[in-house]
């Protein structure tokens, strides 16, 4: 059976007309729900922000994140994503950082907050892919082995690399990767901010 070459044309030219029809559509969808989904999660941004740093703090616009402070968070295991400065009345207090690092079943996305003295203010995970009933008990900050919130436990630590789970950091016992993600990303905040001084 041959297929005749008008055939061929009408078939190329339909499918054609269907695909520029498409994107045209979604070009407009795009471009009526792009700003509202921005709005969005600026949003979320700004409530993990305020998670992790205290009450009544400020925030600059996002910063330029500089390479040495990438490198330094990166020999540690983690990925600076996003940096602001933090203040309150007017002076500088520290600053908080989107870090992304390695957990159980890939990325867990948290804020960083680190104070003026390189110590930790707060861990808010924005976003992770942890295994449910496991790893999401230490992304939702549930108690560790020793009864304490196993993110709150990092507030007041310092020192880049000096966090360990099992040495200073107590992990839930089923989300033990999942608590050293978790570790990786603090370790790496503390790099950062050591090297932006």
């Amino acid at each position: 059976m041959k297929i005749s070459p008008k055939f061929v044309i009408k078939v190329a030219g339909t499918l054609t007309v269907i695909a520029l029809i498409t994107a045209a559509l979604l070009g407009l969808v795009d471009g009526v729900t792009r700003d509202k989904i921005a709005e969005i999660e600026a949003e979320k941004t700004r409530v993990a922000m305020s998670a992790v740093v205290p009450e009544g703090s400020e925030f600059t616009d996002k910063l330029e994140i500089p390479a040495n402070a990438a490198d330094a968070a990166a020999a540690q295991g983690g990925k600076v994503l996003e940096l602001y400065g933090v203040s309150k009345g007017g002076n500088s207090t520290g600053c908080v950082m989107k870090i992304s690092a390695s957990g159980s079943q890939g990325s867990i996305v948290m804020m960083v907050g680190v104070d003026a003295n390189k110590a930790i203010t707060g861990i808010s995970v924005v976003s992770h892919s942890e295994t449910s009933g496991i790893g999401t008990k230490v992304c939702g900050n549930e108690l560790n082995d020793a009864g304490v919130p196993v993110l709150d436990q990092f507030i007041g630590l310092s020192g880049s690399g000096s966090l360990v789970v099992k040495k200073n950091i107590t992990p839930i016992t089923t989300a033990t990767v999942s608590t050293k993600g978790i570790t990786m990303g603090a370790n790496a905040a503390l790099a950062a901010a050591e090297v932006l001084g």
